[in-house]
């Protein structure tokens, strides 16, 4: 990925239990703030989800768009990128779960290319934003807290 950003975090939690908060996208606008609908439009055999569309409402950035899913067979590991999008011409990330323990780090990794120009310094600190609001907001659902 190129011009990415990332950041982790540690979720008191074992990597199937983030894991699961992560895969579960039907739930996504109940702990995702920016979030405002989630639809599995295509499903794997074992019933993760392969392609997922999302509508999105995070203040001056708004936004429809679909991601494909590949999930890892170990469990650790979840790769997406952009299928379309309104405002994004491009999208890849992925979450790497890393056991500690009872815990687990989250490593949250993001490139989005926006339909619209804009400046790298602040396409980055955006990215940076997102991931940080995300990685707590997850942390905060995978706890319970």
């Amino acid at each position: 990925m190129a011009d990415e950003s990332t950041q982790s975090i540690v979720v008191d939690a074992p990597p199937a239990d983030v894991m699961a908060v992560i895969a579960d996208f039907p739930a996504y606008p109940e702990w995702a703030n920016a979030v405002k609908s989630t639809e599995v439009l295509d499903e794997l055999e074992g019933g993760r989800a392969r392609e997922v569309k999302f509508t999105l409402d995070a203040g001056p950035f708004k936004d429809v768009y679909t991601l494909a899913y590949d999930w890892a067979a170990d469990g650790l590991r979840v790769d997406w990128h952009l299928v379309k999008g309104q405002m994004q011409k491009a999208q890849q990330g992925q979450y790497l779960l890393t056991p500690e323990g009872d815990r687990t780090r989250v490593t949250y990794t993001l490139s989005v290319q926006l339909a619209v120009p804009m400046i790298g310094l602040f396409r980055r600190k955006a990215e940076k934003m997102i991931m940080d609001i995300a990685l707590k907001e997850l942390k905060r659902r995978v706890e319970g807290a």
